[in-house]
């Protein structure tokens, strides 16, 4: 994993991972606001690695880096994204469980951002990371 290079993109929703200056993965994330009845958080969507590029450790160093993000933050992660919450399973000690009422309020948001989408986009089918 030479070079890699993982950029937070927040306007777009997005870390991604840089590999001698080519894009080479992403995690998709929500930034969720507080309210008066639940802190904010970092909530992981999807996470991707792009063909040729998998077993390298990309995904990992993504979702590693968004809880560190998080943490620094003073938020916690919730990992919605299947492979992000096998990671937290195997990580515990850099990947704190986020409150219940806030990984409620998280599901309740994607469910709303995804119903607010007019007919969806049919994006490309780009496979989901499997490894760390």
């Amino acid at each position: 994993m030479s070079d890699l290079d993982i950029r937070d993109n927040r306007s777009e929703g997005r870390l991604e991972a840089y590999e001698n200056g080519r894009a080479v993965g992403s995690v998709v994330y929500l930034a969720m606001e507080a309210t008066e009845e639940s802190r904010g958080a970092l909530v992981a969507v999807h996470t991707v690695v792009e063909e040729g590029h998998e077993g390298k450790g990309i995904a990992g160093a993504l979702v590693r880096e968004l809880y560190a993000t998080a943490g620094r933050e003073g938020l916690p992660v919730v990992p919605i994204c299947p492979y992000a919450a096998r990671w937290a399973q195997r990580h515990p000690e850099e990947a704190p469980e986020a409150p219940a009422q806030v990984v409620e309020n998280a599901r309740e948001l994607l469910k709303a951002a995804l119903d607010s989408r007019e007919g969806g986009e049919s994006g490309e089918s780009r496979g989901e990371a499997t490894g760390a």
